[in-house]
């Protein structure tokens, strides 16, 4: 009977196993990346046409963390490169999220939180060292991005100018060519040490924002419990940056770590996903200010999708917050940044970017200004802060 009974406990041990490797990953995916109405979507046919002509570029998209082949067309969360060719995005920021603290919030998140991200780890069977470091997790997901580039020939890892240049030349031939360019949400993932930017860019990466939820040793998160500015090693990094041509990204900063970092760099910074505060009063967002400052070193503001960045469902919030900043500081300082699968709800997956273009048309935006805000500016800023092939660092000898 003992023996039974040890069996009967082994049995069920082994099915919670198997269940938890096998379900529990792709149910937190299913669960944490909703739309707000289901595909397919329908534009009208003056939006469809304009749209067609788009080069859409999505300055946040954090698809890399969740238990999908990006290859694989799929029915549950808001992104693959099927579903972003069908919406026509030829340029996509993939970033690498790296730990992400139990109970987050916007009043105030804690830095010391239980950790989520291990527990997604270990249920997708990433490496073991995934499962401790933020560091390694960063690098598995890049490792991810790059072995899809590996298998689409269409799909592009872009590191220098040069890369930019030739997919935008290969996309005007064939609109399947998209560009996929590494981003790094929030520097903790360096574990404490300036050197690890070296690693970070070995693999790929060529945008960085120095926080993300909380505040951490670079300086403070928008929605951290400090909030201060850039601390010691924040400018020892940020230095290092600079030195590699890392564009910056500002999302998730602190307004003291905002001042600080602009007051350090005279190139162009992006806010890769936001909202702005004039439509949607949140520490999260932007403010005018800031929005300013951030125009006049040459940069953009990345608007998200998600209801809490704008404050309302569907796509007039997301097109009003665009407007906002356009009356503020013109056309060529907006830009997407959806923050697609990044655990939010969200108006309609990728193929639905189309109903975007028809929300941005209808709050006075011309056609020409819609390509702007829709792809060019992005492509832009990013022509003058990704380095030339001569400076840029080769891909690490192993390919990994």
């Amino acid at each position: 009977m003992l023996r039974l009974l040890l069996y009967g406990l082994v049995a069920l041990v082994a099915l919670a196993a198997l269940g938890y490797f096998t379900v529990a990953a792709p149910l937190a995916d299913a669960r944490y990346n909703t739309v707000q109405a289901e595909p397919p979507y329908a534009a009208s046919a003056r939006a469809a046409t304009v749209h067609g002509g788009l080069m859409v570029a999505d300055l946040h998209n954090d698809l890399l963390l969740w238990p999908r082949n990006p290859l694989t067309r799929h029915d549950r969360g808001h992104t693959d490169v099927p579903r972003l060719r069908e919406g026509g995005v030829g340029l996509q920021v993939f970033a690498a999220v790296t730990q992400v603290p139990l109970g987050r919030s916007y009043a105030g998140t804690a830095a010391d939180a239980p950790d989520q991200i291990p527990f997604l780890a270990a249920a997708q069977r990433w490496p073991v060292r995934t499962w401790t470091s933020r560091l390694a997790r960063a690098r598995h997901q890049a490792q991810k991005l790059r072995r899809a580039t590996a298998r689409d020939n269409k799909l592009m890892l872009l590191r220098t100018r040069a890369d930019l240049d030739r997919m935008r030349a290969r996309r005007a031939e064939d609109p399947a060519v998209m560009g996929a360019l590494l981003a790094v949400e929030g520097l903790h993932a360096l574990e404490g040490e300036v050197a690890n930017v070296d690693t970070l860019v070995a693999d790929g990466y060529r945008m960085m924002s120095l926080t993300h939820m909380f505040d951490n040793a670079l300086g403070g998160s928008s929605t951290g419990i400090e909030k201060g500015g850039l601390t010691d090693f924040g400018a020892r990094v940020l230095r290092r940056l600079q030195a590699h041509d890392v564009t910056i990204d500002l999302a998730h900063a602190s307004e003291a770590l905002v001042d600080d970092v602009l007051a350090r760099t005279d190139a162009p910074v992006v806010v890769s996903h936001t909202g702005v505060r004039a439509t949607c009063d949140s520490p999260r967002n932007l403010s005018d200010r800031h929005i300013r400052a951030v125009a006049e070193r040459g940069g953009v503001i990345g608007v998200g999708l998600w209801e809490t960045a704008v404050c309302g469902t569907g796509v007039a919030p997301i097109a009003a917050a665009m407007r906002h900043v356009a009356n503020l500081v013109g056309t060529k300082h907006v830009a997407l940044g959806t923050d697609y699968d990044g655990t939010v709800s969200v108006p309609f997956d990728a193929t639905g970017l189309p109903l975007l273009t028809e929300a941005l048309l209808a709050e006075g935006f011309s056609p020409r200004e819609v390509e702007h805000i829709m792809g060019v500016n992005v492509a832009r800023v990013l022509r003058r802060t990704l380095p030339t092939p001569e400076s840029a660092p080769g891909e690490r000898p192993d390919g990994r």
